[in-house]
C-alpha cells in the first residue's frame, strides 16, 4: 500500500467512495487530485494512518468518528464518541421544523448531541432564538464547540430532558431525536462504537419519547408544535401517546426510505 493506486485496492469493509474520502481527508486533497495522481506514493506515517482506519472501520467504527466530522443539512460538524452521528434519515425532522416555525420562533430540541438540529434550524433561520440540551457533559461540549466554530448562536442547557428547561418558558416548537432503539434490537450491538444513552433506553424503545410528550404540553405555547424523530416501525405508538397528552392530530413525515420516521402534534388551542 505506497501508493494511492495500491490504497483504493485496499478497501477491506469500505466502498470505493469512502475510500476516497478518507484518501482525501489523509491528503488534504479533492477527489479530482486524487484520481489524477493515483501514482503518487504515501510516505510511512501516511500508510500507518489509513492502515488504522481500516482496522478500526473493519470494526464497526463509523468514517465520521474516523475522521471526526459529519456533514449535515449543509453544515461540518465535529463529532466524537460522545455524540451520535447525525443521519441523513434526521434532515426529514430538520426540514419539517423549518415549516412549522413562525418568524422570530423560540425553539427548544432537546437531546442536541453534536448540536446538529439546533444549528441547522439556526443556519435556516437566523431569526430564530434556538435553545439546545443535554444530559451528556461531553455531548454539550461538542455541540458548544460546533456551534462557536459555525459562528452560530444557540443557548446550550445542561440536564435531562425536561430538568433542564426552566418551568415558565414557553417555545413555539420543541424538536427531539431522542433514543429509541429497543434494547433487544438485533441491530444494537452492530453500534457499540456509538453511545449506548443515546441510541436505546431500553425495554421497548420509548421510554424517553414517553417522558417527552406527557411534558411537553407545560412547555409549549398553544398551537404550538412538538416533533419527534423514532423508530421506522413506532409511528403508531408514537401517535397514541400524543393522543393520551391531549394534542391534536398527530401528523408523519417519512425518511429516504420512505418509512415514517417523524411524528408530531399541536397543542390545542
Amino acid at each position: 500500500m505506497t501508493t494511492i493506486r495500491d490504497a483504493l485496492a485496499a478497501t477491506g469493509t469500505l466502498s470505493r467512495l469512502e475510500t476516497q474520502t478518507l484518501l482525501c481527508a489523509l491528503l488534504d486533497c479533492d477527489r479530482a487530485w486524487l484520481l489524477a495522481h493515483d501514482e503518487a506514493r504515501l510516505d510511512a506515517a501516511q500508510q500507518q494512518q489509513f492502515a488504522d482506519w481500516l482496522r478500526r472501520h473493519a470494526d464497526g467504527e463509523p468514517i465520521a468518528y474516523l475522521l471526526g466530522r459529519q456533514e449535515f443539512h449543509g453544515l461540518s460538524l465535529r463529532v466524537s464518541r460522545d455524540t451520535l452521528v447525525p443521519r441523513p434519515d434526521t434532515e426529514t425532522l430538520v426540514d419539517w421544523a423549518l415549516e412549522r416555525l413562525p418568524a422570530q420562533g423560540l425553539v427548544l430540541d432537546l437531546g442536541t448531541g453534536s448540536g446538529a438540529i439546533a444549528l441547522a434550524i439556526k443556519h435556516r433561520r437566523p431569526d430564530a432564538v434556538v435553545f439546545a440540551s443535554d444530559r451528556s457533559e461531553g455531548a454539550l461540549a461538542m455541540a458548544r464547540a460546533n456551534g462557536e466554530a459555525l459562528g452560530l448562536a444557540v443557548g446550550w442547557l445542561a440536564g435531562d430532558w425536561w430538568q433542564a428547561v426552566a418551568p415558565d418558558v414557553r417555545f413555539d416548537l420543541i424538536v427531539s431525536n431522542p433514543p429509541y432503539i429497543a434494547g433487544e434490537d438485533p441491530h444494537l450491538p452492530a453500534l457499540h462504537h456509538e453511545p449506548r444513552q443515546a441510541l436505546s433506553p431500553g425495554g421497548d424503545g420509548l421510554d424517553a419519547i414517553r417522558v417527552l410528550v406527557a411534558g411537553a404540553g407545560r412547555h409549549l405555547k398553544p398551537g404550538a408544535w412538538l416533533l419527534l424523530e423514532h423508530g421506522f416501525d413506532q409511528a403508531e405508538a408514537v401517535a397514541a401517546l400524543f393522543a393520551q397528552a391531549g394534542f391534536g392530530t398527530a401528523e408523519h413525515r417519512l425518511d429516504l426510505a420512505g418509512h415514517r420516521r417523524c411524528t408530531g402534534a399541536q397543542v390545542r388551542v
